[in-house]
C-alpha cells in the first residue's frame, strides 16, 4: 500500500497564500498548487478542501497576520495621531516599493477579483475593512479626546476616508510606475487631519 507523503499543513497554507497573492485566484490552477506546495492533489483536498476553500483560508491567514500589528501600533498609550500618520505613510511606502508593487495587497486583490461574485470572499473583505475602520476610528477618537484632532473633525468619517485611501493606495501602487502618485495622495489626505 502506498504511503501518503507527510507535510506541514501550516507551511503548505503559507505557500498557497504566497502563490495566490502573486498570481490571483483565477490564474492559479490546482496543478499550480500541487507543484508549488509539493503535495498531492488528494492531500490538498483532504486538508484544505477545494481551490476556493484553500484560497479563503489563505486570505484569512493573511488578514490574521496584518491586523494585530496595526492594532498594536494604533492603540499604544500617548499621542494617537502620529501613529495614524505613520500607518498611512507606511501604506504609501509599501505601495510605491518596487518589490511589493506587483503583488499589491491580498485583501484588495480579493476585493477586485472575487468579491463582486463570491459572497464568502466579499464577507471576508468586508470583515477586514470593518476591523481596519474600527481600529482607525478608535485611534481618531483618542486623538480628538487628547486634543490632537480638532473638535469639528468626525473620527468615523475620517476613519472611513482613510480606509478608502489605504485601499486606493494599494490599487494605484500596484498599477502605477510613479511612486510620487501614492505618496502625494497620502500626504494630501493626512493634511485633512490638521
Amino acid at each position: 500500500m502506498a504511503r501518503t507523503k507527510e507535510f506541514d499543513p501550516d507551511a503548505a497554507l503559507q505557500s498557497a497564500l504566497e502563490l495566490f497573492w502573486q498570481r490571483g485566484y483565477e490564474a492559479t490552477s490546482m496543478s499550480d498548487l500541487v507543484e508549488h506546495l509539493g503535495i498531492g492533489r488528494a492531500s490538498i483536498y483532504a486538508t484544505f478542501g477545494n481551490k476556493r476553500e484553500l484560497y479563503l483560508k489563505a486570505l484569512e491567514r493573511y488578514q490574521q497576520g496584518r491586523l494585530p500589528e496595526m492594532l498594536r501600533k494604533l492603540s499604544q498609550p500617548g499621542p494617537a495621531l502620529p501613529a495614524v500618520r505613520a500607518l498611512v505613510r507606511s501604506y504609501a511606502t509599501e505601495a510605491a516599493a518596487e518589490e511589493l508593487r506587483r503583488s499589491g495587497c491580498f485583501v484588495t486583490n480579493t476585493a477586485a477579483e472575487l468579491a463582486p461574485h463570491d459572497p464568502a470572499a466579499a464577507r471576508s473583505v468586508e470583515r477586514n475593512w470593518d476591523q481596519l475602520e474600527i481600529v482607525l476610528h478608535s485611534a481618531l477618537v483618542r486623538a480628538r479626546a487628547q486634543g490632537e484632532l480638532p473638535a469639528g473633525h468626525d473620527p468615523l468619517t475620517l476613519a472611513r476616508m482613510l480606509l478608502v485611501l489605504l485601499q486606493g493606495l494599494r490599487v494605484v501602487g500596484k498599477a502605477s510606475s510613479d511612486p510620487s502618485r501614492v505618496r502625494d495622495a497620502a500626504e494630501q489626505a493626512l493634511a485633512l487631519l490638521d
